[in-house]
């Protein structure tokens, strides 16, 4: 009876420590209660800029990737008008973000009420509340983390390591053989946080471009957010012979943080909308995003099956635009195929897209992947890679298998930049295409493993045989 008392105080001792660090956590949300609506505009009136000059907004870059896939530059380019953000932003409502794409203001406010007079100017076309702050906000801290691999971390005598089994599924390594790495391309990362990237020595020779916060409020550091966006990053940019070797281990990365893991609303897709965008004005080729939403804190704002139609979502609609920019976006399928929910999330509805599923290594679906269709009858996910588990590299400097499609959708992505690499005269929606082509379900798609587990190195040969086709025909005329 004694011992039992002892372990029951124990018990409770062990909860009020757990309590009060949970406390200690918690602070008062950032600049007090808040809102943030969305605003759409009727037009770019007095932009001040002309699609005859998309270098004041584009950069060479983004400019250079265009003309390669013979894009012409559009309206949706041009930035928000800078007359009606100043009209908006009066009176304690300030914009803290914009979409040039959808031609719409994130704007926060302490009080509804003051969106009234917003709603009455005349070239708003539609108000709509996006997110109500919580009464309190989880701070972040930095985790500590290791600064050596163990040796049982990994496999050994294998140039790839622990992640041989999951490149060579893909029949990465022989692309990488040949000398597509990823060099030359830049791959953007979307995700809720980098933990220690900055410090762990995995991630030393990571060739970082750019960084920025979309989310509001902004992060004072985004290496000290959640981990998730470093397991993600790890699969496809670390590069450590013998140890772990990622997909696309010497292309370029441009991380980008757009995903507020406290709370679940509509702003999310606001946040994410404006990182693609950012993403695509500096030139990216190709878009890693691991998130995916369909249920909100506010549950009047949550999808159901039949707006999974590409169109429906903010987020869906600006992501079946990224292909028609010439970028190729790479989007985790979810892992609802548990709950009860079970299908794709929202952007992974979008058209021309990769929706990427996870398996397991014996060929299998992972129980927890979310499946198809579209409400509009697509094909989802488009293919599979390991997700069940993926190695991957933790904000702790650790090597760990981890499970979620969150995972399998970097290994395609990072594959996918190496294989533009070595077919440059493609455009995204050719690589798409080639992609699902190499598929080994590609002879009867379902909504479980799509067009199945990709074969890059059958994508490149199959490639280049194209290629090397349209190049004949002039000769032979």
């Amino acid at each position: 009876m004694k011992k039992l008392l002892l372990s029951f105080v124990f018990i409770l001792s062990a909860l009020s420590v757990l309590a009060q660090r949970e406390t200690s956590n918690m602070s008062v949300f950032p600049g007090g209660k808040c809102f943030l609506f969305r605003v759409t505009l009727r037009d770019k009136a007095e932009t001040g800029f002309s699609i005859d000059h998309p270098e004041a907004f584009l950069s060479q870059r983004a400019l250079e990737r265009r003309r390669r896939q013979h894009i012409a530059i559009d309206s949706t380019d041009l930035p928000v008008s800078q007359k009606y953000i100043d009209a908006v932003a009066t009176q304690g409502i300030s914009v803290v973000g914009k979409s040039k794409w959808n031609n719409s203001l994130l704007v926060r406010c302490a009080k509804p009420s003051q969106m009234t007079r917003v709603e009455k100017l005349p070239f708003v076309t539609d108000v709509k509340l996006v997110f109500s702050s919580p009464k309190r906000h989880e701070s972040s801290f930095r985790a500590s983390f290791r600064k050596e691999f163990q040796d049982w971390d990994t496999l050994q005598h294998h140039p790839y390591g622990i992640t041989r089994d999951q490149i060579n599924s893909l029949n990465g390594i022989r692309l990488h053989a040949a000398g597509y790495r990823g060099k030359g391309m830049m791959i953007a990362v979307l995700d809720a946080g980098f933990m220690n990237v900055d410090k762990i020595p995995a991630f030393h020779a990571l060739k970082l471009v750019g960084l920025r916060d979309f989310v509001v409020p902004r992060s004072p550091n985004i290496f000290q957010e959640m981990e998730h966006g470093t397991k993600v990053l790890s699969v496809m940019a670390v590069n450590q012979p013998d140890i772990y070797v990622g997909s696309a281990p010497q292309a370029s990365y441009m991380l980008l943080r757009s995903e507020a893991h406290q709370t679940e609303s509509l702003s999310e897709e606001d946040f994410w909308t404006a990182a693609v965008e950012f993403a695509d004005s500096v030139g990216v080729d190709v878009i890693n995003s691991s998130l995916g939403y369909h249920e909100y804190d506010d549950k009047a704002t949550s999808y159901r099956y039949s707006d999974l139609t590409g169109r429906k979502a903010l987020i869906s609609r600006m992501a079946s635009m990224v292909a028609g920019k010439g970028i190729v976006l790479v989007n985790s399928a979810g892992n609802d195929g548990m709950g009860t929910w079970k299908k794709i999330n929202v952007p992974a509805d979008a058209h021309d897209i990769l929706t990427v599923g996870s398996i397991s290594p014996n060929g299998l679906n992972a129980a927890f992947s979310s499946v198809g269709p579209t409400a509009d009858g697509r094909v989802k996910p488009d293919v599979v890679a390991y997700g069940s588990p993926t190695a991957i590299i933790t904000g702790r400097g650790t090597i760990v298998n981890d499970m979620g499609t969150s995972f399998s959708a970097p290994l395609v992505a990072g594959l996918v930049a190496c294989l533009w690499q070595a077919l440059p005269e493609k455009s995204a929606r050719e690589i798409i295409e080639l992609v699902r082509l190499c598929g080994n379900n590609v002879a009867h798609p379902d909504n479980v493993f799509g067009y199945g587990l990709p074969d890059f190195w059958k994508a490149y040969t199959l490639g280049k045989k194209q290629s090397n086709r349209h190049e004949a025909k002039p000769d032979a005329l």
